[in-house]
């Protein structure tokens, strides 16, 4: 074989190569994250402390709401003058 021939096909080869290696950086068994990150177990922990929260508030509120329920509900008689 002529070593012109093979000329056109050393950046073919160059290119296929570069690919190869990209592709390869992305299938590494480390790319892929096998456990969750410390980060998002924090971020994890505070949004259920901050439901956490929310619900006693939020429970709070319900049983102000049914005393002020109830307080309307009870029939008063208006003072009369005597």
């Amino acid at each position: 074989m002529q070593p012109d021939a093979l000329a056109p096909l050393i950046p073919v080869a160059a290119i296929i190569m570069f690919g190869l290696v990209r592709i390869s950086r992305h299938w590494r068994p480390g790319a892929l994250p096998q456990s969750p990150t410390e980060q998002l177990e924090e971020r994890l922990n505070t949004v259920e402390r901050e439901i956490a929260s929310l619900q006693g508030e939020l429970s709070e509120t319900q049983e102000r709401l049914d005393f002020a329920e109830r307080m309307l509900a009870q029939t008063r008689e208006p003072k009369r003058l005597e």
